[in-house]
């Protein structure tokens, strides 16, 4: 089976996380798309795939060398998909032979996937692209990284003649909502070394990621008859726009690239009496990032000084951290990647994640764990595609990969 089959059959998993949720995984669909890889696992001759309680699914792919004693790989992807776009009755189809002009995803609705708003379709003249009818995400991310991953399984597995070690095979809940490596058992996952298949265009090489921070800011009001209100009601709300007006414009997604960090605000309640802000922060530098931190709680101090203590609380989670430090000591998972998609036709690149991945907890915890390209683009889009042609390369890239590791072990 074609990675791009794999990608088209798992839009029928509905299986999005929920971050208001305790459990873990936070939805049951999760559980139910775990159990549907488990079992295509073990068709596929992987004995040992298995999902824990937490929804967290491992399988091993043997080595096929004997005596083997080099370093066990691993691939990851995530099986959420985000919840604040439409991600249920998914409606995917096939363009082929794209013609590098407008698509219509969508003729009653007007929606069209244009190259002059996506440049990168460009890159995609002639090949075939995954889209869906613009009123839901597509899935592929991550879908397309678990399609890549376990096509590149049954390549291996059905031609003893690739040379590769053991190879671990792993499968998270709830990456989307920031939780995917909490519960990620990297002992009993064995792995030496792992890479995250979780990118974006074939090619890429990340390992540089965001400093990240969630930052939850509460605003107690005082209400009162607006008949009578003159200097005795405090609007929790206005006080929670003046907060939001005082961080920097500049510094907000919209408005950044690159390196640039910015502060996001992700949600907003309030009324007279009470007001909640949600931010994310982020910044690939780590004294910007704590910068940043700084500023929203002198923000903080200087309102409550305005309008009376205990008038703005704060709290602030540190989510995850920059990966670079953790992957450069073991610059050899950069420099294979390079070499196994050069050898594929492709031109490997490395650009500063604007985002997280699992790989960026678990090179933490142990794992050093780089991220690469599914081949997909637009995610978190109703917008969302795929290249077919993209993805198979994608799956060669990553066979190479465990080739490589069986021919350095070797000498």
């Amino acid at each position: 089976m074609k990675a791009y089959e794999r990608l088209l059959k798992y839009t029928k998993f509905e299986a999005a996380s929920d971050g208001t949720s305790d459990t873990c995984p936070s939805t049951p669909e999760q559980l139910d798309f775990g159990r549907a890889l488990v079992q295509e696992m073990l068709d596929l001759g992987i004995t040992d795939a298995t999902m824990d309680e937490n929804g967290y699914v491992f399988g091993t792919i043997e080595a096929n060398i004997e005596d083997w004693k080099g370093p066990v790989i691993g691939f990851i992807a995530h099986m959420d998909v985000v919840r604040d776009v439409p991600f249920q009755n998914i409606k995917a189809r096939i363009v082929e032979n794209y013609d590098g002009g407008d698509m219509v995803l969508n003729p009653e609705e007007e929606i069209i996937l244009s190259p002059e708003e996506y440049p990168a379709l460009r890159n995609y003249v002639g090949k075939d692209l995954i889209v869906t009818d613009g009123t839901t995400l597509l899935g592929a991310d991550n879908r397309a990284g678990i399609a890549e991953i376990l096509t590149m399984a049954e390549v291996l597995l059905t031609n003893p003649s690739i040379k590769h070690g053991t190879i671990k095979i792993g499968f998270t809940p709830d990456e989307e909502i920031g939780r995917g490596a909490n519960r990620f058992d990297v002992e009993r996952f064995g792995a030496d070394y792992a890479y995250t298949v979780d990118g974006g265009g074939f090619g890429e090489v990340e390992y540089e990621t965001f400093n990240a921070a969630t930052a939850h800011i509460t605003i107690k009001g005082e209400n009162i008859h607006p008949g009578t209100a003159k200097n005795r009601m405090k609007n929790a709300s206005l006080v929670a726009m003046e907060f939001n007006r005082l961080l920097p414009a500049c510094e907000r997604p919209e408005h950044t690239e690159g390196y640039e960090g910015f502060y996001h605000l992700i949600d907003l309640k309030g009324s007279v009496e009470k007001a909640t802000l949600t931010y994310i922060i982020r910044d690939h530098d780590a004294e910007k990032f704590q910068a940043k931190k700084d500023y929203l709680k002198r923000v903080a101090r200087w309102l409550n000084e305005s309008y009376g203590e205990g008038t703005v609380a704060y709290e602030i989670v540190d989510s995850y951290s920059n990966m670079a430090p953790q992957i450069k000591p073991h610059w050899h998972l950069i420099e294979t990647a390079y070499e196994a998609v050069r050898e594929v036709g492709g031109n490997p690149h490395s650009i500063p994640v604007r985002g997280g991945t699992d790989g960026a907890r678990l090179s933490f915890m142990g794992l050093p764990c780089p991220n690469l390209g599914t081949g997909s683009h637009n995610h978190h889009s109703k917008l969302e595609y795929a290249c077919v042609q993209a993805m198979d390369d994608c799956v060669a890239a990553l066979v190479r990969i465990a080739e490589k590791y069986g021919e350095r072990s070797r000498g």
